[in-house]
């Protein structure tokens, strides 16, 4: 079975700022932020949502299908992809500009700043979830907002089931967007501090969007994550991590686990920990698509931390 993944496709520019942000930012002065950040480690990835969570997904060997439009630029991403077996059959290539670019700078609280420029992202309504085929699942992760509007409603026309994970377009969406997204969603997949912006915007409780989705899920970096169905809540432990690298697309990577566990009839508590453990791995490597561990190695650290398997 094969899972629609929607979202952008972009090269992630990663540095590291050796200090913390909040020595060099003064509160009293946010009205005219003037800083400079001296970042002397850079790196270049291939990320993007899509292809993160694809990336994720395919080690879990399953079939992922990104859905998204790139640049004149993204030979040296395709050749990636192409390499690791998975699908470009719906990335459509666009003249005249640039694949998007994520500009990332990382501190050592792990708090980070993003930079991010579209590009050829700004076209992706131009790709159509209608236009696919052999999709059993999907998820609609952040892409323009004219494209999450018309991935979830063809989506929702072809009767397949998707996770809506607004992440950094959150912005984009303001409180009836986000209704008609929860109304829409089979699941609905945020962090903690994007639960409380939807919870703002749309004057929905937790609860009130667990009634109307599959689940509600909300990841809490350390402290795991909370599923919240209309059967009550489930609380999952973080996965142990053996050493803490980079944080970028460990919410990619979360999401691949939860397309596992969903497509795979797995129950609530044993998803959350699957897919709490792919963002341990991913935070333990420098970028978003260079850790790599066979099945049989992730089953071994699943038992470790969770006990039993699946």
């Amino acid at each position: 079975m094969s899972a629609l993944i929607c979202g952008s496709l972009a090269y992630d520019s990663i540095m590291v700022f050796e200090d913390k942000f909040k020595n060099h930012i003064l509160p009293e002065k946010v009205h005219m932020l003037n800083v400079s950040f001296y970042v002397p480690k850079l790196q270049r990835y291939f990320g993007g949502c899509a292809g993160n969570i694809s990336y994720n997904y395919h080690l879990l060997g399953q079939t992922p299908k990104p859905m998204a439009t790139v640049g004149e630029d993204f030979g040296p991403y395709q050749e990636h992809l192409e390499a690791l077996g998975i699908s470009t059959e719906y990335i459509t290539q666009l003249e005249d500009c640039y694949t998007a670019q994520a500009f990332i700078t990382t501190d050592l609280d792990s708090n980070q700043i993003t930079a991010f420029h579209p590009g050829a992202m700004m076209q992706s309504h131009s790709n159509h979830v209608r236009d696919t085929r052999d999709v059993q699942i999907g998820i609609v992760a952040p892409d323009s907002r004219e494209a999450m509007i018309q991935h979830a409603d063809e989506f929702l026309q072809l009767g397949i089931p998707f996770i809506f994970d607004p992440g950094q377009a959150l912005p984009l969406f303001d409180g009836d967007d986000l209704k008609r997204f929860i109304d829409q969603a089979n699941w609905l997949v945020v962090n903690d501090y994007e639960s409380a912006l939807v919870r703002e915007r749309t004057g929905f409780s937790e609860a009130d969007i667990a009634s109307q989705t599959e689940a509600f899920i909300v990841t809490q970096g350390s402290k795991g994550s909370c599923i919240h169905t209309s059967d009550g809540v489930i609380e999952v432990a973080a996965a142990h991590a053996n050493q803490i690298e980079d944080p970028t697309g460990c919410g990619d990577a979360f999401r691949a686990g939860l397309l596992y566990g969903l497509e795979n009839g797995l129950d609530w508590q044993i998803t959350g920990q699957i897919a709490s453990l792919m963002g341990a791995i991913k935070v333990e490597q420098h970028g978003t698509q260079n850790h790599q561990f066979t099945m049989d190695e992730f089953r071994v650290r699943y038992q470790n931390d969770f006990g039993g398997s699946f």
